[in-house]
């Protein structure tokens, strides 16, 4: 005979994580109770009794003040509400996954119709109705469902939201979502099947697949434990045992290949005393122990089961491996990564041991087929699955742009993003992602489908955050930055400062006067900032970026005085006089008295706009910017240059000749 053992049986996370929980509190001493039996194990119940944490049925039961452990099934909303009322210490040992329905429902149950695909008896559909604050319908598997179909049919204008028992069938799950998409046009379906239930569902059918016999070990009213039994029931014989007791007096000789699986809430004390007693059982049919039997059955290979082994020798195409069987074990090289262009001398040595999935068994030619990149897709599909609770950021590479988002490829899977979650700004190109590493979370996943969709923009919004708190620790006026141009206004220039967006007003981008920002910098450009003001309360930065070097008032403090003789550009007129620039960013004010040594009516009658003309500066204020021109001073001048010459004309003395008379 040959006897497998199933490699997820016994506790789950959930259970082991409140047994955890309950143990501590024995340690600590604490006088302390279980609301209800922590687990669906009697034995286990037994054992903390035994400690002297016994379990009661209602919060009302607790009169002496002691500590409350809620069970692993969770409870009821109005339970927390009791025993807040009671004051008394709280320890919540309910599974994560119950709690994430318990969130569900209450979110969406207001305005909702709540399906729950459950036994409404058991402790965990009951807490979960606990949450509903509207109404719902619970089936027990799908034929179940058929008798509450014209109900739901009834009510078909109805919004629902579906979800599911954490140890509910997976083939009844999906047997359910058929028939109830076909009936309700407004569903929102989420899967909140356990994985370990996923998984050991899932391996409890393949061994039952593959043994004349199954040994399911767990309580009878132990939801998760009947459904493992229904499973191997209908692929062979199989016998649900609470303890090692019950094993006595079945007949497991006639078989050949006995596979045994675990519920959720079996303890592995009890799995090695089924393991004994199994050993006892079949000693007297087979002079193999137990164990040397368990360790035979490790050396027979399937197909999908997992294997380590050693690579014994490196071929162009394949590389040969051992995996402790009569088998000769290979894996071709399309097997063992994605790189067409890959050698397989770069990728394993020989020696060299690897975890790897078994794709094909030849019993004939003694060969088994084995794949690295298989399996490494299984486990990156558990990481991307897993994802969507634990939060965890993912690494991939955008491979595909497609209707409504793009493709990331990331541990093997393809993970969709839709536009909206793609990028920070709708405007921003989804082509650029294109065979560019990014960064994003899980939002939600589907798993009978293989199906998850993720969210570079919540990535990015974290770590945006993250920068702009950094920001804000330290950011002081006068701090220099080198940013880049985001967007142009008509009054300013946007410009990121890694995290943080400042504005530069446009006054602020140039000495000269400009129309638009876009005169000075562009989208795209990088520029050097200063922080100019800050306004903690509203979050808002204003930057500065006009060099005091290129300050046109310090040009003329250093480069002109009063006196200064200098050619001039008029820009303006008005009444009084006539604007004119002498250099970019400061105008000069020729007054109308100054235009010219004759008295005018207007600037425009000896002057135009545009003309260039010398002029004299008369006054210069930088202090007030004001600078004073003159054209008369040098027409003056030159008068009184002349007036010599014209004078000595003027005083020649004709002396009268000697007269004639």
């Amino acid at each position: 005979m040959r006897i497998t053992v199933a490699k997820t049986a016994g506790f789950c996370p959930g259970v082991e994580r409140a047994v955890e929980k309950v143990k501590k509190q024995a340690e600590l001493g604490e006088p302390t109770y279980t609301l209800g039996e922590l687990i669906n194990n009697r034995q286990m119940v037994d054992y903390f009794a035994g400690l002297g944490i016994p379990p009661i049925q209602s919060p009302a039961e607790n009169r002496d003040g002691r500590c409350v452990v809620i069970r692993s099934h969770g409870v009821p909303r109005r339970v927390y509400e009791e025993l807040e009322a009671c004051g008394c210490k709280v320890v919540d040992a309910t599974c994560p996954f119950v709690k994430k329905i318990h969130h569900i429902v209450e979110e969406h149950s207001r305005d909702r119709v709540v399906l729950i695909a459950g036994d409404s008896s058991h402790p965990e559909v009951q807490g979960i109705i606990g949450f509903c604050d509207g109404p719902y319908i619970a089936f027990s598997d799908e034929k179940d469902l058929e008798t509450k179909l014209p109900e739901i049919e009834k009510g078909r204008q109805n919004a629902y939201i579906l979800v599911a028992q954490t140890t509910f069938s997976t083939v009844s799950w999906e047997k359910s979502v058929e028939k109830l998409k076909k009936v309700c046009t407004k569903l929102e379906i989420f899967d909140t099947i356990c994985i370990a239930t996923e998984k050991r569902q899932a391996e409890a059918k393949e061994l039952a697949a593959v043994s004349d016999a199954m040994v399911v070990v767990g309580g009878r009213h132990s939801s998760n434990t009947r459904k493992l039994a229904q499973i191997c029931e209908s692929y062979c014989d199989t016998f649900l045992v609470e303890d090692a007791g019950e094993l006595r007096g079945k007949n497991l000789g006639g078989y050949s290949r006995v596979g045994v699986t675990a519920g959720a809430s079996t303890p592995a004390g009890i799995i090695k005393e089924v393991h004994k007693t199994m050993s006892e059982i079949l000693k007297d049919q087979d002079e193999l122990s137990f164990e040397e039997m368990l360790e035979q059955s490790f050396k027979t290979i399937y197909n999908r089961e997992k294997v380590t082994a050693v690579v014994t020798g490196l071929a162009p195409n394949e590389i040969s491996v051992d995996i402790g069987t009569k088998h000769a074990g290979y894996v071709p090289l399309a097997e063992l990564t994605d790189d067409p262009n890959a050698k397989v001398e770069d990728l394993v040595k020989v020696g060299d041991e690897l975890e790897l999935l078994v794709v094909r068994v030849n019993d004939v030619e003694g060969t088994v087929m084995l794949s690295k990149k298989r399996l490494d897709a299984i486990a990156g599909f558990e990481k991307v699955m897993n994802a969507v609770d634990t939060g965890e950021i993912l690494e991939g590479t955008v491979v595909e742009v497609i209707k409504g988002g793009v493709l990331a490829l990331t541990n093997g899977v393809k993970v969709f993003i839709p536009a909206s979650q793609a990028t920070m700004s709708r405007n921003d190109s989804l082509e650029d992602l294109l065979k560019k590493k990014v960064e994003f979370k899980i939002l939600e996943v589907n798993r009978q489908r293989k199906r998850a969709v993720g969210s570079i923009r919540a990535v990015l919004r974290e770590q945006r955050k993250e920068l702009e708190e950094k920001f804000w620790q330290s950011v002081e006026v006068g701090q220099k930055f080198t940013g880049m141009v985001k967007s142009l206004t008509s009054y300013g220039a946007f410009v990121n400062l890694g995290g943080v967006d400042g504005m530069v007003h446009i006054s602020e981008l140039s000495w000269n006067r400009i129309k638009h920002p876009s005169e000075v910098v562009n989208v795209g450009d990088t520029v050097d900032v200063y922080i100019k003001d800050i306004d903690s309360e509203n979050k808002k930065i204003s930057l500065g970026y006009k060099k005091s070097e290129d300050n046109p008032w310090e040009i003329m403090k250093k480069d002109y005085d009063v006196g200064t003789v200098c050619n001039v550009k008029v820009v303006s007129m008005t009444p009084f006089g006539a604007f004119a620039q002498i250099i970019p960013g400061v105008d000069g004010l020729i007054h109308i008295s100054q235009i010219s040594n004759e008295r005018i009516n207007k600037p425009s009658d000896v002057l135009e706009i545009g003309q260039e003309v010398q002029v004299k500066i008369t006054e210069l204020d930088t202090e007030k910017k004001r600078v004073s021109l003159s054209i008369r001073a040098l027409l003056e001048a030159s008068d009184e240059e002349s007036a010599p010459a014209e004078q000595a004309d003027s005083d020649v003395v004709y002396e009268a000749g000697p007269s004639e008379e």
